[in-house]
């Protein structure tokens, strides 16, 4: 009996949930979910069970057989079939027994592999995030044939910080930009950002990331069109060959944050190999699965989700960040992740509760209304209806966006920091600031009319600043300086486009 089919049998066991006719083969995919648009305050849908699955959004299921297969990681990687190494409880030997790409002969690995040995904390925060997602992540790299290090990518991009948001409006454990994330299916929008998703995400990145190893056939360009796009690596792959010049990553001329970025992978994969010889160590991350989703057309509150499941906010929204707001509304987010053993605690506590769900609704305000005259009819202040809404503290007057409010004119005073706003409903439209000579964390807060805290907010710790480097301001809460400022920062935006970090190593 397989791993998954035993799972399962133990979850049923041991709850009143009724399975879908879902797939247990590679080539049946997952049944439909439910379509119906429900209204924000209408009742509650009747329907079956509520849905439970190890992967969700038309993610094929595969059985691995328990027994290890007697090829090698390359015959593995020939054969497009990804070995089963499901019999070991660690799944950090699982990643190591599919290592697959060869070593990469530069200096640039031993520096990456310095700065982690020296980072211990930074290791531990990251790697213990870690343990939410990867079991996912490594079944999908391993059902697509594909080295285990590509499971180790997010550590690089976003140090598995799911409301990572990067100079280069990239967001997401994966690091999506915008144009790529919907070109790769992830919708977004003034409620739901599917880059966060870590279900839409992570198969839109390995799609693309597959697309990429076929247009090179080679997994070190792969990945370096990955981080600064395909055209700028067959740009550099012209460039030498009109000089007779080879072609592979290590010969092309590549900006510096490319020329780093497998030689970082490297790095990590050597620290996860043997974290002994670095004097670090790693979390005990078991091999299994660590959340199920719950298929639902109930519209819900998140904090009141996390309730029921009976974990915290913070757990809930680092399983499910792709939700701009404090409700979780769109039609096409019916699946919430949660940790697999609470299941049946959410299932449970769901079907006890006989209040409303919701305490949120849209409104749709006309362009031009005042915002104090507005929030009164919600019984909301003015300082908490732009709060809720991510609208700058200078802004009086509504531009026509679609606002949230309390229903039944009751004021929510749920902190709205945990959700993952960022930098406005235009997601992610930003100011670059370049950091001067002489300049503090405090001196560009007051210059730009945000808090320290904002600024840590959309930037990581910030806890050293330095001269050059880039720091993002929402355009929605700050005051743009002179237009001779924004000029000046419009055109340093024209040098980052990729899916990364611009800075060495991303936030935490």
């Amino acid at each position: 009996m397989s791993l998954i089919r035993q799972i399962f049998s133990a979850l049923l066991a041991a709850s009143a949930f009724s399975l879908p006719a879902i797939a247990l083969a590679a080539e049946q995919p997952l049944s439909e979910h439910p379509e119906e648009t429900l209204a924000l305050n209408s009742p509650l849908v009747d329907m079956a069970a509520p849905e439970f699955l190890p992967s969700a959004r038309d993610i094929k299921i595969e059985l691995l057989p328990v027994e290890p297969t007697a090829s090698g990681p390359e015959e593995s990687m020939q054969s497009g079939q990804a070995k089963s190494t499901v019999t070991t409880q660690d799944l950090w030997s699982r990643i190591r027994n599919g290592f697959a790409m060869r070593e990469l002969d530069s200096k640039l690995v031993a520096k990456h592999e310095r700065w982690y040995a020296n980072h211990p904390d930074y290791v531990e925060r990251m790697t213990d995030r870690a343990r939410r997602y990867l079991f996912y992540i490594t079944e999908e790299v391993e059902r697509r044939g594909m080295p285990s290090e590509i499971a180790l990518l997010p550590m690089i991009e976003s140090a598995f910080n799911p409301g990572a948001y990067s100079v280069s409006r990239a967001s997401g454990i994966w690091q999506f930009i915008p144009s790529t994330g919907k070109k790769f299916g992830m919708e977004q929008n003034w409620w739901y950002d599917g880059r966060r998703d870590v279900i839409n995400a992570t198969n839109g990145a390995l799609d693309y990331l597959q697309k990429l190893h076929d247009m090179f056939g080679d997994w070190e360009l792969a990945l370096a069109a990955y981080n600064c796009g395909e055209g700028a690596v067959q740009r550099a792959q012209a460039h030498n060959r009109k000089r007779g010049l080879q072609v592979n990553y290590a010969s092309l001329k590549l900006l510096k944050e490319t020329r780093n970025y497998v030689p970082k992978l490297m790095a990590i994969k050597n620290i996860i190999a043997d974290p002994a010889r670095f004097a670090l160590a790693l979390p005990e991350i078991r091999n299994e699965p660590y959340f199920a989703a719950v298929v639902t057309t109930k519209h819900i509150d998140v904090k009141l989700a996390a309730q029921l499941a009976e974990i915290s906010e913070e757990e809930f929204n680092a399983l499910n960040p792709a939700h701009n707001r404090p409700v979780i509304l769109q039609d096409n987010t019916d699946l919430i992740l949660l940790p697999i053993h609470k299941m049946e605690t959410f299932r449970a506590n769901l079907e006890s509760y006989d209040k409303p769900l919701v305490s949120w609704q849209s409104y749709q305000p006309k362009k031009g209304e005042r915002l104090d005259k507005l929030a009164p009819r919600f019984g909301m202040s003015v300082e908490n209806l732009k709060l809720v809404n991510g609208i700058s503290r200078h802004g009086n007057i509504s531009n026509g966006q679609t606002l949230l409010v309390p229903v039944n004119d009751e004021e929510n005073e749920t902190e709205f920091e945990a959700f993952n706003m960022h930098l406005s409903d235009d997601h992610g439209r930003a100011t670059r600031h370049r950091v001067r000579k002489g300049e503090t964390l405090s001196h560009i807060a007051r210059r730009y009319r945000v808090s320290v805290s904002k600024l840590r907010q959309w930037n990581g710790p910030l806890n050293i600043i330095r001269v050059g480097q880039i720091i993002a301001v929402s355009q929605s809460a700050a005051r743009i300086p002179s237009n001779r400022v924004k000029k000046s920062i419009d055109s340093q935006s024209k040098l980052v486009q990729n899916n990364s970090y611009q800075n060495n190593m991303p936030p935490l």
